[in-house]
């Protein structure tokens, strides 16, 4: 039976070159916080226990991500990554393995650290490198003669024929409880940084006698940190042409994959088709043959088989049925409800209201607090006046109701079925089945009327 195993999450440093008052760890990338990502990956890897290490903004970084399997522990004082580990050891259980991870590396894959993980035993840790071309900066992996690690010097530390080697320290390792146990109380900060390097414990390995396995992960983006905004915007770039391959493989059209944005979880039927600026956040789900137009924003909303989003379109917090067709310029927000073969059309907004099959609400009209009806044709430029500068009420229109264009609806007011409004209303009060109803001014021609002419 293998050992339970531990995870630290290093995440106290202030990110100076990010220029920013908020911590680096809750910068974004792909929506979510860069800590909010390496949390997520340590849950698939399997920790029992997620140890957080926390300093600079260390209440805003609990507010954001505290969860019951997190235990933060907070480093008052920032003096390596050495020093942050040693602030978690009175945590670890003595017959753990201990995975080392970073805040502000938020790409590194599962799968790359359980192979890391499964290498650690009593007399086996696990490291994890990568090759660069441009090694510059990192900590260089010093191996002798048979290829076996020795050491890791740091940049600064490194002498002319070190500073030549390719392979650096990821900082990502992985070894058991007693080994940090043992080895961390040891470190000394008698280097060019004056700071207590986690790196150190490599050769404190090589002298107990304990094997170091190496592995690498796939793709160089994996193990990248986010030190300024540039790399935060090429590590944002990669995770979603990352997302985007993904959705192709799935069998999702995309018009120009480098020109897509999903900043939270999309699900996707067969045969759909998205064009090129479109934002997805949220959980999204796009159901078989849906269509989305170019420069749309989807936030946690469902769209049914073969419906259509049209371009810059703006659905959040809303509900599809099949066949609907939303746009351009359409705005559903949060309550918003279609059934079937409904249509919203351009620059109309709709908002806590339930429309019936094949309504229509085609131009320029607000439509919030309502229960519209099946057959309904609402036109252009009506709007619910559903909110009286205090409290919101709501209008009712009943199947087959027909509202002429530039009407306001006096809410609370019910418009029964098949009821009809001439254009130009203002309706305050009830309309029965059937009926029609006219409320505007009557209309006065004068002759002779000259119209006013410019002061001189």
């Amino acid at each position: 039976m293998s050992k339970p195993l531990d995870i630290v999450i290093l995440a106290a440093g202030k990110g100076t070159r990010m220029r920013s008052d908020l911590p680096k760890v809750l910068h974004p990338v792909g929506g979510r916080p860069l800590l909010q990502h390496v949390m997520d990956t340590a849950r698939v890897v399997g920790g029992q226990q997620m140890l957080t290490v926390i300093g600079h903004g260390a209440e805003q970084v609990q507010a954001r991500l505290a969860a019951d399997d997190v235990t933060f522990v907070m480093q008052t004082e920032q003096l390596g990554t050495g020093h942050a580990v040693q602030q978690v050891l009175p945590h670890l259980r003595d017959d753990a393995r201990v995975l080392i991870l970073y805040g502000d590396v938020p790409l590194t894959q599962a799968e790359t650290l359980k192979k890391l993980v499964a290498h650690v035993d009593d007399s086996t840790m696990g490291l994890l490198t990568v090759n660069l071309p441009d090694p510059g900066g990192y900590g260089r992996i010093v191996r002798n003669a048979e290829g076996e690690v020795e050491a890791i010097v740091e940049h600064k530390d490194a002498n002319d024929e070190q500073r030549q080697i390719s392979e650096i320290n990821t900082g990502i390792m992985a070894t058991t409880a007693k080994q940090l146990q043992t080895w961390l109380p040891t470190l000394s900060n008698d280097n060019a940084q004056g700071e207590y390097y986690l790196t150190d414990i490599i050769a404190f390995a090589r002298r107990d006698g304990i094997a170091i396995a190496v592995e690498q992960p796939e793709t160089v983006e994996e193990v990248e940190g986010i030190n300024n905004r540039q790399q935060q915007a090429a590590l944002e770039r990669f995770y979603q042409r990352r997302q985007a391959e993904a959705l192709m493989v799935q069998g999702v059209t995309l018009l120009d994959p480098a020109r897509f944005d999903c900043r939270g979880e999309l699900s996707v039927g067969r045969d759909v088709v998205i064009d090129i600026n479109c934002v997805f956040e949220g959980t999204v789900e796009l159901a078989d043959g849906v269509e989305i137009g170019p420069n749309c924003l989807l936030k946690n909303c469902r769209l049914g088989p073969g419906t259509v989003i049209k371009a810059n379109s703006v659905i959040e917090d809303a509900t599809l049925e099949d066949g609907c067709e939303v746009g351009p310029f359409g705005r559903l927000r949060p309550g918003a409800k279609l059934a079937s073969g409904v249509k919203i059309g351009n620059f109309v907004e709709v908002k806590k209201a339930s429309i019936g099959t094949g309504s229509k609400v085609n131009h320029l009209s607000y439509i919030g607090d309502a229960v519209i009806g099946s057959g309904v044709n609402v036109g252009a430029g009506t709007i619910t006046c559903n909110y009286d500068g205090v409290n919101k009420f709501q209008t009712r229109i009943g199947d087959g109701v027909f509202v002429g264009s530039n009407t306001a609806l006096v809410a609370p007011v019910t418009l029964g079925k098949n009821a009809t409004v001439g254009a130009g209303s203002v309706i305050t009060r009830d309309i029965p089945d059937e009926e029609l109803a006219v409320a505007r001014g009557k209309q006065r021609n004068i002759a002779g009327w000259q119209r006013p002419t410019k002061n001189q």
